[in-house]
């Protein structure tokens, strides 16, 4: 397991599914912000591609996110679009409800930093989220992700165009430990 200050991030375990599919993926104006694809309804014995683990796809590597003390279940996270030429990934999370507004999505995002830089050697991360994430967006840049650009009206979100935030961290440009 790859720990920060609060949260852990480990492999996805089979209980973790059913409270990450009922807590973040059935929750449609959750999901639809969360997801560049429409809502749709996944039956409770289907194998959802959003959650299940492939060890054999080589371009995601998901994780379960658990706090430290206790070892409950606090959400999902994943390194997705691994590029192994150019040494670049991108930075998905989804804290449960529950766990939001405790600092959880700026730990993540620093171990997810750990790991695309330290563990697999790679050069660039970046995340995409809404313009309106304010709490993604100070987890990036607690974390020393700096905003590239904004994709104007890019994601049509529960009936509205929203804008787009791109922000990219270079392995240089990391500081391990000194997200605040």
């Amino acid at each position: 397991m790859l720990t920060g200050r609060q949260v852990g991030l480990r492999a996805r375990h089979e209980d973790d599914i059913p409270v990450l599919r009922t807590e973040l993926f059935d929750d449609v104006a959750n999901s639809a912000r969360a997801d560049p694809k429409p809502w749709r309804p996944v039956s409770p014995d289907s194998k959802d591609p959003r959650l299940v683990v492939d060890d054999k796809e080589h371009g995601r590597v998901p994780f379960s996110v658990v706090e430290l003390e206790g070892g409950t279940l606090a959400g999902t996270a994943a390194l997705w679009g691994i590029d192994t030429h150019n040494r670049s990934a991108h930075i998905g999370l989804g804290l449960l409800p529950s766990c939001r507004g405790r600092g959880y999505g700026t730990d993540v995002v620093a171990v997810l930093c750990h790991y695309g830089f330290v563990v697999r050697g790679l050069h660039r991360l970046q995340i995409e989220t809404l313009s309106d994430n304010t709490p993604m967006l100070r987890a990036a840049e607690r974390n020393g992700f700096v905003r590239e650009g904004v994709l104007r009206s890019s994601a049509w979100v529960m009936g509205e165009f929203l804008d787009g935030v791109l922000l990219g961290l270079l392995a240089e440009e990391w500081k391990p430990g000194t997200q605040g």
